[in-house]
């Protein structure tokens, strides 16, 4: 399938709430590495994620993907998400943010799927209170530290 294709399905899964064709899009033992709840690996683990992780926590999702490129064994798009939250504290409440995408491919099936995006941006519209977002971005600055130890960026 060419990776047009595979985001097509990716995000009209998700947005359907489908975790039985999202994970279809990945292969048996594929990671869905996801920036709030973590990493989910092989189909089943990723079809729960969907259905009992996002869907628990929000509805009428809308991810539109930009600018996709790929080569066999990687893709990468910009996207913009968005969502209504279901959580108490933020009900009702309409979450737009936007980031970029890292697909790591195999036999035209997403092998790992990762993300980055600025979570203090999603977070602020969810009115959670300032310490808690402030924990949340903290806890992620911190294993972002703890990947680049011994790195230059750390000396």
């Amino acid at each position: 399938m060419d990776f047009a294709t595979l985001l097509m399905r990716f995000t009209a899964a998700v947005e359907a709430g489908d975790g039985s064709a999202l994970g279809a899009v990945f292969t048996e033992d594929g990671v869905y590495h996801d920036t709030f709840y973590g990493e989910f690996q092989g189909r089943a683990a990723i079809k729960d994620m969907l259905e009992n992780y996002f869907w628990r926590d929000a509805e009428a999702f809308r991810w539109d993907m930009h600018d996709p490129v790929a080569t066999a064994d990687k893709g990468y798009a910009r996207w913009v998400f968005s969502y209504t939250s279901k959580l108490p504290e933020a009900a009702g409440k309409r979450c737009v943010f936007e980031g970029m995408s890292l697909f790591r491919l195999e036999n035209g099936l997403i092998r790992h799927y990762g993300e980055v995006f600025d979570q203090g941006i999603a977070l602020v519209q969810t009115a959670f209170p300032p310490e808690r977002i402030a924990r949340i971005v903290g806890r992620s600055a911190e294993r972002l530290r703890t990947r680049v130890a011994g790195s230059r960026h750390l000396t």
